[in-house]
């Protein structure tokens, strides 16, 4: 009996801290919380009881009237929930930040600079987002209100969201206090950074695995729910067309609602660097690639229409067949989007092939330089002899247009855009500043080294995740297509059985079997539509969870939608052949 209060205590806290951390956001917001209460919430309140009042007194089928309280529910527990969101996101970025920043500060703090110009130098970089921003609060509140850097330290950790970051201000600015070093402080930093970034990535990929659980849960589900959307009104008489469309409207959301969730727990680890003024090698073969699938795209859909509609040339014209099945029809005008996509995938196996040697590069790189006490370019003269895989080439480029007495910086630039990666871009940037400002290269290449191994190790991770991913969605379309199927090939051989009922019961058929309500080929598109909603939104999961580029969504569109119309296909034409007697 004595840990049921326990319990109720334990829960009490919980709600009251899960209070505490709502109404904390709200005040974080830029917006005025009045304000926010006027102009969001109390719309999305009128707007949900606005939603139970047309559940409860319109007319409509008990399977619309569900979803439609449900929508607004939606709107107003996001409109309640936004700011908490928002803190969340703005603590995810930081977080996903945060590994690089740390590796930047601390390549800076081992140089000739004031600590004061490395803070400064971090506040302008807007690629660190919400981390540059509260850098910049720390240089404000030391120039502009004169703080000591200890204080403004101690003073913006107790705002941060981010318990790391937090963390890491308040020891820094014990450290200050104390009189240690900036550089002596970040380097034996480093492995409690490395080993707090390695914590949050994978607990993300934890969590991924759970998304990925309920997510099949809840797709069956609704895989089932459309079943019985299809089969339960040729017994009720109910409108089919309005019960399946309620669902698969509701079916959208919940994936869309998931897409959003895995997307915002997805770790930000681009590996694609978009350089702004250097067209990069292989930029106009992706660019022809794009141009070409969609060309070919617009001309299937052009001959689809003509075969569908009897407009002009259709697609049997070129095939020797007089027709084909419907699904497949959806299927060819997506099909040479698969062009970009393969060219894209093939680009970018070769950056996660740069980035996996870039580590060994750069780390000899430093240890020659600081070995024979050298320029750049002399070393790389006999680095560029060495394998270094996939990078090797670009390597031998960097030595060309250093040695052709091109600025460094922009010779740098160019090594970078063509290897296109993003971290080889970032760590490269960071041992040149490093260098230039007069840093040691040894010990800058060992750092970068370090740091960048242990990102390639994560990735290695996050592969393996994005493989059970891409099987997991691959499955369930299979699997969804193929119930989805069976129920309208039952419905449209119970339609043509009732006839024959008809002629020879003293009653009708249709007083049991309600065929008159169906309008078969709307439903057979509601349903197409279905398998083209589910291949689009899983190919962009896949996306998230891979963190690769756009154009790879392509080709696990085409792929998805190949497999959804043809287990179409399949299982009308099998059950067509088992159930037509």
């Amino acid at each position: 009996m004595a840990s049921e209060p326990a319990a109720t205590n334990d829960t009490e806290i919980t709600a009251s801290e899960t209070l505490a951390s709502i109404v904390d956001a709200y005040h974080r917001m830029d917006m005025e919380l009045s304000r926010y209460l006027l102009f969001i919430v109390l719309p999305s309140a009128l707007f949900f009881l606005g939603t139970v009042a047309v559940a409860v007194f319109v007319e409509l089928p008990l399977s619309v009237r569900l979803p439609v309280p449900l929508l607004g529910g939606l709107v107003l527990v996001a409109a309640v929930a936004y700011p908490k969101l928002l803190v969340s996101q703005e603590r995810v970025e930081m977080e996903n930040q945060y590994h690089l920043m740390m590796t930047h500060m601390t390549v800076l703090s081992t140089t000739n600079i004031d600590r004061m110009e490395v803070f400064r130098k971090l506040a302008e970089e807007e690629e660190y987002g919400a981390l540059a921003t509260e850098v910049g609060r720390v240089v404000e509140l030391v120039d502009t209100w004169n703080q000591s850097l200890d204080d403004a330290c101690r003073r913006r950790a107790r705002q941060i969201p981010s318990d790391p970051l937090a963390d890491f201000f308040e020891r820094l600015a014990y450290t200050v206090n104390a009189g240690q070093e900036l550089s002596e402080f970040l380097l034996s930093e480093q492995q409690v950074m490395i080993q707090n970034y390695v914590t949050m990535y994978e607990s993300t990929l934890d969590n991924l695995e759970v998304m990925k659980d309920l997510y099949m849960s809840m797709v069956l589900s609704m895989t089932f729910a459309l079943v019985f959307a299809i089969v339960l009104p040729i017994l009720t008489g109910t409108n089919p067309t309005m019960t399946v469309g309620a669902v698969i409207v509701l079916y959208a959301f919940i994936q869309i609602g998931f897409f959003l969730v895995i997307r915002t727990m997805s770790p930000y680890d681009p590996i694609w660097y978009y350089p702004d003024e250097i067209r990069p090698d292989g930029e106009w073969s992706m660019i022809a690639s794009l141009a070409a699938g969609g060309l070919l795209s617009v001309v299937l859909i052009a001959l689809v229409a003509g075969d569908l509609f009897r407009i002009g040339p259709g697609i049997t014209d070129l095939l020797p067949v007089a027709s084909l099945p419907r699904p497949i029809y959806m299927a060819i005008p997506v099909t040479p989007l698969a062009i970009p996509g393969v060219v894209f995938r093939i680009q970018e196996e070769r950056i996660k092939a740069r980035d996996d040697e870039f580590p060994s590069f750069i780390r000899a790189l430093g240890a020659s330089e600081t070995a024979k006490q050298s320029t750049t370019t002399a070393v790389l003269k006999t680095l560029r002899k060495k394998d270094f895989g996939p990078l090797t080439g670009d390597v031998d480029d960097l030595f060309k247009r250093l040695n052709m007495r091109l600025e460094p910086d922009r010779a740098w630039e160019y090594f970078t855009a063509n290897t296109r990666s993003y971290l080889i871009q970032k760590f490269s940037e960071m041992y040149l500043v490093g260098r230039q400002m007069g840093g040691e290269p040894k010990q800058l290449g060992e750092l970068i080294s370090e740091n960048m191994n242990h990102v390639n190790q994560l990735r290695q991770q996050r592969q393996q995740a994005t493989v059970t991913m891409i099987g997991l969605l691959y499955g369930i379309t299979a699997a969804s297509s193929f119930a989805f199927f069976i129920g309208f090939k039952i419905v449209d051989i119970l339609a043509g059985m009732s006839l024959d009922l008809s002629t020879s019961s003293q009653f009708s058929a249709a007083q049991l079997i309600h065929t008159e309500v169906y309008d078969l080929p709307v439903i057979q598109f509601l349903l197409l539509g279905v398998v083209m909603i589910n291949a689009v939104l899983s190919a962009l999961i896949i996306r998230t969870v891979d963190g690769g580029h756009k154009a790879n969504a392509l080709l696990h569109f085409v792929m998805l939608t190949w497999i959804g119309c043809l287990v179409a296909v399949l299982t009308m034409s099998v059950v067509g052949g088992l159930l037509d007697v």
